[in-house]
């Protein structure tokens, strides 16, 4: 179907700026780029309250990483008690983002799935290439799951994260799942899955929807480039034995180069007998997860993405 009309004027907005595009600059302009879209145009008062936020570190593959610590504003949705705890790897092709261009997100999945999100700041590339990203991601994950009851959680633990943090959450529900750890479950928004795969949308969607090709390639040069193998399932999971992950939930946008790496590594989790709920949102686009302030549609999507997770968690 067409593109949702109110993320089309956000799209005709950014057109209109004339910003070169991000793979013609350097890694430190694109950041400062995604940055300014995220951070610096969001009206303060669309920011969801929830009951408190606190910046902290968590130990990486190499050293402390910046994280940040919510916890929801209660709904009456679930017992109250302690909370499931939610680890989120935030998006930007392993080369941008951070705690605060996620931190809409980062509210949103705390609140709709009544869960303790700790979001982390794992390096980025080129300054640190693959796999220092899955390492401190597999890192940090291990550490909150060492941690839990600090962290004002109960036994339960799961993963999430969009684009390359989808990546790394679903690296990190393999390692868990080799090393006998229990995770409740992984929630995967538009994921990187198959760094060598070639599927029908990278080229249908291949331009004017925000993620397009040559960024695509540029993200993969940047964290990929030196990589021995695309195939390595810390790289591309869906090349990895998927038998007994967590049980998962993956969301794609319709409109997104991403769209079939989502849905590949769905049908390839339900293949291998895992659990999965899969959900094709029409009309929108790659990072809707933070345009819900720009469009209905996108926000609509993002609460049953929340909705099907929390049944995940809560049970």
């Amino acid at each position: 179907m067409p593109v949702d009309p109110q993320i089309a004027t956000l799209l005709d907005f950014l057109a209109a700026a004339g910003g070169k595009p991000m793979w013609e600059g350097t890694p430190q302009e694109a950041r400062q780029g995604f940055r300014t879209l995220t951070v610096d145009l969001r009206d303060p008062g669309a920011v969801p309250d929830v009951a408190s936020v606190e910046d902290t570190t968590v130990p990486g593959a190499a050293g402390d990483l910046p994280a940040r610590v919510y916890r929801p504003a209660a709904d009456g949705s679930v017992a109250a008690g302690p909370l499931p705890t939610l680890v989120l790897f935030h998006g930007g092709g392993f080369v941008i983002g951070d705690l605060d261009t996620h931190d809409l997100t980062a509210r949103a999945l705390a609140n709709g799935c009544q869960a303790v999100v700790v979001s982390v700041d794992y390096r980025l590339a080129p300054e640190h290439p693959f796999p220092a990203a899955a390492d401190d991601a597999v890192a940090a994950a291990r550490w909150v799951a060492d941690h839990l009851d600090e962290l004002g959680g109960d036994d339960r633990l799961a993963v999430t994260g969009d684009s390359a943090g989808g990546n790394l959450s679903a690296v990190v529900a393999q390692t868990f799942r080799d090393e006998g750890r229990a995770l409740a479950g992984q929630l995967l928004i538009y994921p990187a899955t198959d760094m060598g795969g070639s599927y029908p949308s990278h080229v249908e969607n291949a331009e004017g929807y925000f993620l397009d090709a040559p960024t695509m390639a540029w993200f993969l040069q940047q964290y990929a480039g030196a990589a021995d193998d695309l195939a390595d399932p810390r790289l591309s999971p869906l090349r990895g034995d998927l038998a007994g992950v967590a049980p998962a939930v993956v969301v794609v946008a319709e409109l997104d180069p991403l769209r079939d790496d989502g849905l590949a590594y769905a049908a390839a989790l339900d293949a291998a007998g895992v659990p999965v709920e899969v959900r094709t949102f029409p009309g929108l686009i790659h990072g809707f997860v933070d345009m819900g302030r720009h469009s209905a549609t996108a926000q609509a999507a993002i609460d049953e993405t929340c909705e099907l997770f929390r049944k995940v968690l809560h049970g």
